[in-house]
């Protein structure tokens, strides 16, 4: 079906009510540093909770990188509120520390210093810690430093129905969903070189990053302690972040969801002779990876985009998938956004949800070999070289200036915007999604005003250093977070939620009954099953 019929069937005011029904919830990442600017090497402070068990507050590969994760709801301000109100939790407990603020880390030491992230002693929190380990091993551990903002968002099943009606769909309503979802991904996957020019924030980086490895960026004029790319947008999504070699070589499906349970099944069986080399445990038995495979689980497959489904206790997220389906998709190609104190604001949300639905509502042709192809290349040409005004993509056998294609696909957007404020209006939208989406338009035209050229222009109008910005904005953030005050209702809300989660990876961990390698092969067999 095409986005005009999808478009006309939202035409009735009993139908565009279930686009105010959206669901979104945000997973943001965030270094701790200590008042030099340096990464923290303390523990996660324990008045945080228990990163194994807490459900709002948690680390993502290092120690250091604290993940604050909101409730879903289908309010945008709701979810806004939730992550500000962490982020003043967490800061009144984080002693002199501060909250790095952009996606590209702070100053780092040796890579042997990055601190891999601890979850006790349970097995399920040792799995965790030794999959880090291998992480480590195999990328580097600077590669855990780099933070960003997971965006999980799902329609309500009203519009799955109407969408069902209106195809004459006789497949169930979850096989049409995940129909529906793969479609969405392939189009996201199609166009995400365009959230690369528009959100990404990360155009520098320290010197000391990538010390020590081959990289493509130059000084920031005679600044020698940052590096760049002059019209560089999001360095974290190319070749400095979690790509490699070895990820460069697979090929998932994202056809539908049998083909993409097969082709990643496959990575995760695949041996991989690097990664035999690190070996599995040390001379003195102890685990250095999960396994000699080109992937350890289905989560160090690196992707801009994933299916998910929550999981039940025991269960993978592909086993998951395979026995519901897909619930909802995580976009984790946004950077955190260094202009913003949470990373992200309403008008971001706004925007991706825009182009979430147009990528929903589109026509989504299954991916061919070409086009598989076509995808990487543009998104490093995106992410290096994305604000050259005569930078061309590959698009149709052919190239086109990612400008021209880029207003191309925000017009198409225009009705699907529309259609959100209808729906948002007795709500008090006012236009918010149209507004969100001329703002795009703009900076599409003129790239001075997307947040990478912008972070960059105040760095040389400021005559500073990535990390001097960074840390400038880093104590306005601190300053702004603490001059709030926290209600007194909350801060004991948060209190509870971290000694509940305590005394809940406690409990796990006085009621273990297998030993690791008895846990671990109990793991691999249960995942080998349905």
């Amino acid at each position: 079906m095409s986005l005009n019929s999808h478009l006309a069937l939202l035409s009735t005011p009993e139908n565009i009510e279930v686009l105010s029904n959206i669901v979104r919830g945000i997973e943001k990442e965030g270094l701790r540093v200590d008042p030099r600017g340096y990464l923290a090497t303390t523990p996660h402070p324990k008045t945080l909770g228990s990163a194994l068990t807490h459900p709002s507050i948690t680390t993502d590969y290092s120690e250091a990188l604290l993940e604050f994760i909101t409730a879903p709801s289908s309010s945008i301000q709701q979810v806004l509120n939730e992550l500000d109100e962490i982020h003043r939790f967490a800061y009144r407990q984080m002693g002199e520390e501060l909250l790095w603020i952009s996606s590209m880390p702070c100053q780092l030491h040796a890579d042997s210093q990055v601190p891999i992230g601890q979850y006790g002693t349970s097995n399920i929190g040792r799995m965790k810690q030794v999959y880090r380990m291998g992480l480590g091993h195999r990328y580097g551990r600077a590669m855990q430093t780099i933070a960003g903002i997971h965006y999980n968002f799902s329609v309500p099943d009203d519009l799955w129905r109407l969408l069902q009606t209106n195809s004459q769909s006789t497949q169930s309503l979850q096989d049409f969903k995940s129909e529906g979802y793969f479609g969405l991904i392939r189009n996201f996957r199609r166009y995400s070189w365009l959230l690369l020019y528009l959100l990404g924030a990360a155009p520098a980086v320290c010197k000391s990053f990538v010390a020590n490895r081959q990289h493509r960026l130059v000084p920031v004029g005679s600044d020698t302690h940052s590096l760049y790319r002059p019209h560089a947008t999001s360095l974290r999504m190319g070749d400095l972040g979690y790509q490699s070699e070895a990820q460069g070589s697979l090929v998932i499906s994202y056809n539908s969801l049998q083909q993409y349970l097969t082709t990643l099944h496959s990575a995760l069986e695949k041996p991989y002779a690097a990664y035999d080399k690190i070996g599995l445990k040390d001379k003195h038995g102890n685990y250095r990876q999960l396994n000699t495979h080109l992937l350890q689980i289905e989560n160090e497959f690196y992707s801009a985009i994933r299916p998910k489904r929550t999981t039940a206790a025991g269960e993978t997220p592909l086993q998951a998938l395979e026995r519901r389906g897909v619930e909802y998709i995580e976009v984790r190609c946004i950077d955190v956004n260094p202009l913003i104190p949470c990373g992200i604001d309403a008008e971001t949300i706004r925007f991706l949800d825009t182009f979430l639905l147009f990528c929903l509502l589109s026509h989504s042709p299954q991916t061919n070999a070409q086009e598989y192809a076509r995808i990487p290349e543009n998104l490093s040409r995106t992410v290096y070289e994305g604000r050259d005004p005569d930078l061309r993509l590959l698009r149709d056998g052919g190239e086109c200036a990612l400008r021209d294609w880029g207003s191309d696909l925000l017009n198409k957007m225009q009705p699907v915007a529309e259609k959100l404020d209808m729906a948002h209006r007795n709500k008090g939208s006012d236009n918010s999604y149209l507004h969100a989406l001329a703002k795009m338009q703009t900076a599409i035209k003129d790239q001075r005003t997307t947040p990478s050229a912008i972070l960059l222009a105040e760095m040389q109008q400021n005559n500073e250093t990535y990390f001097a910005m960074s840390m400038r904005k880093a104590w306005e953030q601190r300053r702004d977070f603490l001059a709030r005050d926290l209600d007194p209702a909350t801060e004991i809300k948060y209190l509870a939620l971290a000694e509940q989660s305590q005394d809940r990876q406690a409990d796990m961990e006085n009621n273990e009954n297998l030993s690791f390698d008895e846990f671990l092969a109990n793991y691999w067999q249960s995942s080998h099953s349905n």
